[in-house]
């Protein structure tokens, strides 16, 4: 076999760590995207657009605080993360249309 097909299997495999790495960070409050992606992961397509801005602020609480690897409070918890997390969600959401 060539040389440059091992080098390459390396490199995926180098790759795949990073990423594993990277889904074991902590996340926080103030990182919306990333719980905005989660929370598309967990629900799908199941809130269209107007759905997820009608989300009562307490529920989105809850489903953040029990997602993995989220490291807030719910004292760090404040309105303008809540809009900005809704606002990137629905940005998956179109996304994916």
């Amino acid at each position: 076999m060539n040389i440059n097909y091992f080098e390459n299997k390396k490199l995926e495999v180098k790759s795949m760590n990073h990423f594993n790495i990277l889904d074991s960070l902590p996340i926080l409050w103030a990182d919306h995207e990333d719980i905005a992606i989660q929370l598309y992961e967990k629900f799908g397509d199941d809130f269209s657009e107007s759905k997820i801005y009608r989300i009562r602020f307490t529920e989105l609480i809850e489903w953040v605080l029990k997602l993995p690897n989220f490291e807030g409070t719910r004292e760090q918890c404040n309105e303008g993360h809540l809009e900005q997390i809704q606002s990137k969600w629905v940005y998956e959401w179109r996304d994916s249309q």
